[in-house]
């Protein structure tokens, strides 16, 4: 395998946070490539070295972000068969500190002057890892489709609220928070 070169690393690293940039002002197909490198401080030339147009720059970001999603959901599934939401250990949930981790990213996502895609390519890939993660589970007469849905939608609820508020609790704060939630929902169900 070839290692990494760390000057296209670095080149990289800008134009993710020149795009990042220019995306709190403007939509991704107003967004031109002279922008980007301008905003980056980088020629065209090592841009289209890179990617073909704007969109293969958002494109690869986006994967990034939701490959990092992907293992912060697994997390918990490492420490344990079978999670159990009463059993959940705030500790091992890493949903908050991904979205912490990535948080310029998320503000952009979650703003009022962006259009919904954005929200939609998120909640995508949040319902199917959910959806992989009811499929598992026994059937209990509800439509697991829209039970996927209903969750997703409940922990990016969650997230626009924590972004609403600033991000002013920790992921910490957020994870323990979460697990409170579901264990309220899950004693009333019990005592129904």
């Amino acid at each position: 395998m070839k290692p990494l070169d760390l000057r296209v690393i670095k080149t990289k690293e800008a134009l993710h946070e020149a795009l990042l940039n220019m995306l709190k002002e403007k939509p991704l197909h107003s967004i031109t490539v002279t922008a980007i490198c301008r905003e980056a401080k980088v020629n065209r030339g090592t841009f289209y070295m890179h990617y073909g147009k704007v969109e293969d720059l958002f494109e690869e970001y986006f994967k990034e972000i939701m490959k990092d999603l992907t293992d912060s959901y697994m997390e918990p599934y490492k420490h344990v068969q079978t999670l159990q939401s009463n059993e959940l250990d705030p500790s091992t949930i890493r949903i908050f500190h991904h979205v912490e981790k990535y948080k310029k990213f998320y503000r952009i996502v979650f703003s009022k002057y962006v259009p919904m895609s954005y929200y939609y390519l998120l909640f995508d890939q949040i319902n199917r890892l959910l959806n992989q993660d009811i499929k598992r589970q026994e059937d209990n007469g509800i439509d697991k489709d829209m039970l996927s849905a209903y969750q997703a939608n409940a922990i990016l609820g969650m997230v626009i609220e924590w972004h609403r508020q600033d991000f002013h609790q920790s992921a910490t704060d957020m994870n323990e928070l979460l697990v409170k939630i579901l264990n309220f929902h899950f004693r009333e169900q019990i005592g129904k």
